[in-house]
């Protein structure tokens, strides 16, 4: 008998929630702006995932919708 090993799926490591607040701003610069894919190595996807989660966070007044 073999032992069948399970790999565990991780979480999308581009995964950003819209409440995480420190992970946001990392990714924009000081004028609010999103970087660009380039410069934050995400695919298209995860890109359109953090576009959603800033406009959540922006919505929800976690982070600015301009800066001051």
């Amino acid at each position: 008998m073999t032992d069948e090993k399970t790999v565990k799926q991780s979480p999308n490591p581009n995964h950003v929630d819209y409440k995480d607040i420190m992970r946001l701003k990392a990714n924009i610069n000081p004028h609010a702006r999103m970087y660009n894919r380039r410069r934050t190595g995400m695919t298209a996807k995860a890109q359109r995932n953090f576009a959603r989660a800033i406009k959540r966070a922006r919505f929800m007044a976690l982070v600015p919708y301009v800066s001051e």
